[in-house]
C-alpha cells in the first residue's frame, strides 16, 4: 500500500487533467524541480514520479531488455540451445531462491545500488554466451546463469518498490503500461540491432561440419552464412547493458520526489524474509482464494524458453530469427497499451474490468496456444536438422510470423494484467 503526506502545494505540481506543465512560482529552488521546454513538449521536472519511472524504464530498458532481445533470437545467439537451456535454469532456479530475500538487500542497498547491481548481472550473462560462442566454456555460462539470477531478483526487487510506490491509484494500469513499454522498446531496439547485423545471413539448409579439436563429432551448421549471431553483436550488447547499470545513478532519493498533487512519495519498505514468509502464511490463512492466482504467476514466465528456443530457434534462420524477435517485442509494446490503459478505464467498476479481463485472456488463451499447438505438431526436436529452415522470403513464412506475434501480444496482456 502506497503512503503518502502532504507536501506544500507548488512543489513541482501538475494539474490532474494529464498536462504535464505546471506554475513557475510557489517551488523550492532547485533544478530539479523545474520543468523543461522542448518545443511545444513540457517535460516533467526531474523530482516527478513520471521522471523517475522514466529513468527506472531505461535501466530495464538496457538491461533485461537486452537480455530478452539476446534470449528472443533463440538459443542467446548460438546454433544450439543446450548452452542458454542451462544458463536459464541456473537464472530462473536462482531467481526463485533469491525473491524471497531480495526485498530485504534492496531496502539495505538503497534504490540505485539496488539497480545497479542487478545490472551488472545482465553484462556478465552477454559475456558469458560471447565467450561461449568462442571456447564453449559450459562452466562460466552457468556461473553467469546464477549471478544473474541473484542480480535480477535485487533488481526486479527495487523497480517494484518503485512502480508501486510511485503512481497514485487511479493511474497505476497506465504507468505499468508506460513502462512495459519503455522496457520492451529495449528489446526492439536490441533485437533490430541484431537484425542489421546479420542481415547477409540468409542460409536456410544446414549441413554437418566436423569439429576440428573433437575427432569423430560434428556440429550442425548453415555453412559460411552462420547460425549463430555475429561478434559485433555481443560486443553491443555487453556496451548496452553496462550503461544499463550506470544508468541508474541517476535516480533521485524518493524523500524528493514529489506527484502532481504535492503529496510526497514515501517509498514502499520491503519486508525482511522472514515477515515475507511469515505474511505470506498468514495472508493464505486469512485468504485462501489468493492461492487461485497462484497458476497465473507461474504461468508468466514458463513459456518464454518453449517459444525463443523451441519455436524461433528450430524453424528459422537466423536473420529471421531476428526479425521474428523484433516483432514479438512490438506486439508486447501494443499488448500492453491496450491493457494497460483499458484496465484504467474510469467508467466501468474495477471488478467489472477484472471479469472482462479474465474472459479476454481466457479467449486469448485457448486462440494463441491452439494455433500453437498446430504449428508444434509439423515438427519434433529429432526432425531439426532435417527440415529447411523459413527465412522471411520463404513461402509459407506469414503464418509462423503471425503466431510468433500473438505470442508477443498475450505474453504483455498476461503479465499487464498480473501486475494490475
Amino acid at each position: 500500500m502506497t503512503t503518502t503526506e502532504k507536501h506544500p502545494a507548488g512543489l513541482c505540481t501538475q494539474p490532474t487533467n494529464g498536462r504535464l506543465d505546471s506554475p513557475d512560482d510557489g517551488r523550492p529552488s532547485g533544478w530539479r524541480y523545474r520543468n523543461f521546454k522542448l518545443g511545444p513538449i513540457t517535460i516533467p521536472c526531474y523530482a516527478s514520479p513520471e521522471a523517475q519511472l522514466l529513468l527506472v524504464s531505461f535501466v530495464c530498458f538496457l538491461c533485461p531488455g537486452m537480455f530478452n532481445a539476446l534470449n528472443g533470437i533463440g538459443g542467446a545467439g548460438q546454433f544450439d540451445a543446450r548452452a542458454s537451456n542451462a544458463a536459464n535454469c541456473a537464472v530462473y532456479a536462482t531467481f526463485a531462491v533469491v525473491g524471497f530475500f531480495a526485498g530485504t538487500v534492496t531496502n539495505t542497498l538503497g534504490i540505485r545500488k539496488a539497480l545497479s547491481f542487478g545490472g551488472i548481472g545482465y553484462c556478465v550473462y552477454v559475456g558469458a554466451q560471447f565467450c561461449f560462442s568462442k571456447v564453449q566454456n559450459l562452466g562460466y555460462v552457468i556461473f553467469s546463469g546464477l549471478l544473474l539470477g541473484s542480480c535480477a531478483g535485487i533488481l526486479w526487487s527495487a523497480q517494484g518498490a518503485i512502480m508501486m510506490s510511485y503512481p497514485p491509484e487511479n493511474l497505476k494500469g497506465r504507468y505499468i503500461s508506460w513502462f512495459w513499454i519503455i522496457f520492451n522498446l529495449g528489446a526492439v531496439i536490441g533485437s533490430v540491432i541484431s537484425l542489421g547485423m546479420n542481415m547477409s545471413k540468409d542460409a536456410t539448409k544446414l549441413e554437418e561440419v566436423p569439429v576440428e579439436d573433437k575427432p569423430g563429432m560434428a556440429e550442425w551448421k548453415t555453412g559460411d552464412n552462420g547460425a549463430a549471431i555475429s561478434d559485433a553483436t555481443y560486443v553491443v550488447f555487453i556496451i548496452l547493458t553496462f550503461l544499463g547499470a550506470c544508468l541508474s545513478w541517476t535516480l533521485t532519493d524518493a524523500k524528493h520526489v514529489v506527484r502532481r498533487d504535492g503529496s510526497k512519495i514515501i517509498l514502499m519498505k520491503h519486508p525482511t524474509w522472514q515477515s515475507e514468509i511469515l505474511g505470506l502464511w498468514k495472508t493464505l490463512r486469512s485468504d485462501p482464494y489468493i492461492i487461485l492466482l497462484f497458476p497465473m504467476f507461474f504461468a508468466s514466465n514458463w513459456f518464454y524458453t518453449y517459444q525463443f528456443n523451441d519455436v524461433n530457434l528450430p524453424r528459422f534462420n537466423i536473420r529471421t530469427r531476428a526479425l521474428n524477435s523484433t516483432l514479438y517485442w512490438l506486439a508486447q509494446i501494443f499488448g500492453a497499451a491496450v491493457f494497460g490503459f483499458a484496465l484504467d478505464s474510469p467508467n466501468i467498476r474495477r471488478t467489472t474490468r477484472a471479469k472482462i479481463a479474465w474472459l479476454v485472456m481466457f479467449i486469448l488463451t485457448f486462440g494463441v496456444w491452439g494455433g500453437g499447438y498446430v504449428f508444434q505438431r509439423k515438427y519434433t526436436r529429432d526432425e531439426r536438422t532435417r527440415l529447411d529452415l523459413y527465412d522471411w522470403t520463404s513461402q509459407g513464412y506469414v503464418g509462423p510470423m503471425f503466431l510468433y506475434i500473438a505470442y508477443g501480444f498475450y505474453d504483455a496482456a498476461w503479465q499487464t494484467c498480473v501486475y494490475w
